[in-house]
């Protein structure tokens, strides 16, 4: 039993007045089959030994129960489920409508209720996915007011925009899941940290460096490295398109943390690339360094239109169909030096 205050007042185990202590202890109760351990709180009072309870302390004790219960069959406790509300903001009221479920039942799940499996991993998912929630607030807008949409859609695109890199590096992996280590990816494991620091070692040193040319500039600086020391510097695996040679998930690296770009309008939306502040050299060895200036010397100052034009003149281009993966054997095909 552990004291954690005391007061003097009126004792109704003794009806005197005199210092009462709250204390705490570890209890144990079989609820819904299942025996827990919980901590209860009491009054107690050193004149009669004895412990009480007031409505408080019941109402604490029974979420106690209950909460311990949770936690022991994998369920969200009752403060977890008040977590996950209040990271977005959301009343309980509009919680439950955003979910389509009773209006009080986010309500009783946070006091006395215990929620069931099904809804249990509904919030799970919304606390791991705030683009989940996103797509719910939309599902949803007619049953909220103006002011509270557009609140929360404001609270979900922050925690989303928190996320946001560790979602583009899932669903880079898991397009590469299948090509981990082959002739497609250069002998090597994909390594995102490398791409990053690729990408801003070529945007420091080339100006005016577009998605095409910035493409094409990592492809001839993989496939060269795989040609002098047997693996690629970045494990990316490149497919045939129109242009030339595109790694897989570009899409994705490109708006990895710690690729910068300004968007261009020309003809068309365009990605001007460049080196983020305070760049530095963490994971690049002296070889990879070395192939990259190389390359960077042969054909940073080439034009987009020109690299693009050398890049139709490989083997590599020619031989693969379009939307077909290059091997990197190829390099012992390759037009550079």
């Amino acid at each position: 039993m552990r004291i954690i205050n005391s007061k003097n007042r009126l004792c109704v185990s003794c009806m005197e007045e005199h210092k009462v202590d709250i204390v705490q202890r570890e209890e144990y109760e079989e609820f819904k089959g299942e025996k827990v351990v919980f901590v209860a709180t009491y009054d107690y009072c050193s004149n009669t030994d004895e412990l009480g309870e007031t409505e408080e302390f019941i109402r604490a004790n029974n979420f106690a129960v209950k909460d311990a219960y949770r936690q022991k069959v994998g369920l969200l406790t009752s403060e977890e489920i008040k977590r996950i509300r209040e990271k977005y903001d959301i009343s309980q009221k509009d919680f439950s409508k955003i979910l389509n479920w009773g209006e009080a039942t986010i309500t009783r799940y946070e006091n006395h209720q215990i929620q069931d499996r099904a809804h249990d991993d509904i919030l799970r998912k919304i606390d791991s996915d705030p683009k989940w929630l996103l797509e719910m607030l939309n599902r949803s807008r007619a049953m909220l007011s103006p002011k509270a949409y557009n609140k929360y859609c404001d609270r979900a695109q922050a925690q989303f925009n928190c996320l946001k890199n560790s979602y583009l590096v899932d669903a880079i992996n898991a397009e590469y899941a299948s090509l981990k280590r082959t002739e497609f990816t250069g002998c090597n494991e994909l390594k995102l940290d490398k791409v990053v620091e690729v990408i801003n070692y070529i945007a420091q040193r080339v100006s005016d460096l577009h998605k095409v040319k910035l493409m094409k500039l990592l492809w001839y600086c993989d496939i060269s490295h795989y040609r002098n020391h047997g693996s690629s510097i970045t494990g990316l695996a490149y497919k045939v398109l129109n242009m030339g040679a595109v790694p897989l998930g570009h899409e994705y690296i490109i708006n990895l943390d710690g690729v910068s770009y300004d968007v261009v309008e020309c003809d068309d939306t365009a990605y001007r690339f460049k080196v983020i502040p305070g760049f530095e050299i963490r994971s690049l060895t002296e070889e990879e360094i070395d192939t990259l200036e190389k390359i960077i010397s042969e054909l940073g100052g080439l034009s987009t239109q020109e690299i693009v034009q050398k890049m139709h003149e490989e083997k590599a281009y020619k031989e693969i169909p379009c939307n077909g993966f290059i091997p990197y054997t190829y390099a012992e095909q390759l037009s550079i030096g």
